[in-house]
């Protein structure tokens, strides 16, 4: 096996809920630009009791460092708290916003 042929095991899924003022302020489009700037796949969505679910999947520090970006988010959000549970990794193809 050559060495570009090994599977790597440092994929991650974080499926995490962002309250706050979070919905109205591009939210979800800077999440989508933060995650492709990252090599992270997964979506983000407005949720209808205001918070953005997004799911993140990819390499572990690309993951991780999405999750810490959650917690500020972009310019005119207000984001008061980030809630992340790990899921079972699952291949996705890009970023969407829902």
């Amino acid at each position: 096996m050559r060495a570009d042929d090994r599977v790597t095991t440092d994929q991650v899924c974080l499926r995490c809920l962002v309250s706050g003022r979070v919905q109205g302020v591009a939210f979800r489009a800077s999440t989508r630009a933060q995650a492709r700037r990252l090599g992270v796949t997964g979506y983000a969505r407005n949720l209808p009791d205001g918070r953005v679910e997004v799911l993140a999947c990819g390499g572990a520090e690309g993951v991780a460092e999405l999750r810490r970006w959650l917690a500020i988010g972009p310019t005119h959000a207000e984001v008061t708290d980030v809630i992340c549970e790990s899921i079972t990794y699952r291949a996705m193809a890009g970023f969407d916003t829902r």
